[in-house]
C-alpha cells in the first residue's frame, strides 16, 4: 500500500515538473514563463520529495528530515527568485513605478 502511495506522489510530481518545464519552454513572454518554474515545477519537486520522505522513513531509520528541509528551502526561495527576476525585467523595460 505504501509503495502505491509513493508511486502516486512520484507520478504527480513528475507530471507537475513536466508541465512546468513545457510552460517554461513554450510560453512567449518572460512574465508568463515565470509561472512554469515557480508554480508547477515547485509542486512537482515537492511531490517527488514527499515520495522520498515516505520511502526513506518507511525503511525503519526514523523520519527523514533531509527532504523536508529541501522542500522548505525550495518553497521559500522559488517565489523570491521569481519576484527578483520580474522586478529586474520591469526595471530593464522602464515600467518601474516604485
Amino acid at each position: 500500500m505504501l509503495d502505491i502511495l509513493i508511486a502516486l506522489f512520484l507520478f504527480i510530481g513528475g507530471a507537475f515538473a513536466l508541465i512546468g518545464s513545457i510552460g517554461l519552454a513554450r510560453l512567449p513572454d518572460l512574465f508568463m514563463r515565470l509561472h512554469g518554474p515557480t508554480k508547477a515545477t515547485t509542486l512537482g519537486v515537492g511531490g517527488i520529495l514527499i515520495a522520498s520522505v515516505l520511502h526513506f522513513s518507511s525503511r525503519g531509520d526514523g523520519l527523514s528530515l533531509h527532504e523536508l528541509l529541501i522542500t522548505l528551502f525550495l518553497f521559500i526561495t522559488a517565489p523570491i527568485s521569481a519576484y527578483l527576476i520580474a522586478r529586474t525585467m520591469l526595471h530593464l523595460r522602464g515600467d518601474n513605478k516604485s
